[in-house]
């Protein structure tokens, strides 16, 4: 790989990245969305894996949730970020790539089951305490309606993938002549 454009894709990790810490100081100052907009952060690693690559869109990752944990004051978000928003649509782009639509579905939910047990036992006080659940909500009806969110908001996220590339990426690429 030539110097200049090992420059450039830590360059555009770097912007990713704190577009995405941007974003994140805003959820920590908003009223109310802040789950939303912790999501949203996470487009930013995404682009970065479209953009640049794997390991670009690991180091944006990386950069984004260090810096999170390091300087927002909300620690509960920058830990939502760092744990998920942030690391899922990196590793998103690794498991789709297995192009085993079974297989990658049970890893997805693998995954998203096991940050929400996580967060169910050991980040309770931070992330359960947020949500508007009713007393005695049985564990198993957490399970199913976080996998059922979960499973639309990858839908979600498939088709800003599938927008970004055909509004950004291929058009700054045809642009660029790469």
């Amino acid at each position: 790989m030539r110097r200049d454009t090992m420059a450039g894709r830590v360059a555009l990790a770097a912007v990713l990245a704190a577009l995405a810490l941007a974003v994140l100081y805003g959820a920590c100052l908003a009223p109310s969305g802040r789950m939303g907009l912790t999501a949203v952060a996470g487009l930013f690693p995404t682009a970065a894996v479209i953009s640049g690559g794997f390991k670009v869109g690991l180091l944006c990752y990386g950069g984004a949730a260090l810096l999170a944990l390091l300087v927002l004051p909300d620690k509960g978000l920058a830990l939502l970020f760092a744990l998920f928003f942030g690391l899922y649509p990196v590793l998103k782009a690794k498991i789709e790539g297995l192009r085993r639509l079974a297989v990658e579905l049970v890893l997805k939910l693998l995954l998203f089951n096991g940050a929400l047990t996580l967060f169910g036992a050991g980040l309770r006080t931070i992330f359960l305490s947020a949500l508007p659940l009713p007393e005695g909500l049985p564990l198993w009806a957490l399970y199913l309606v976080g996998n059922v969110v979960f499973l639309i908001y990858d839908l979600g996220l498939t088709k800003l993938i599938a927008l970004y590339i055909a509004r950004v990426d291929q058009p700054l690429r045809r642009g660029r002549g790469a």
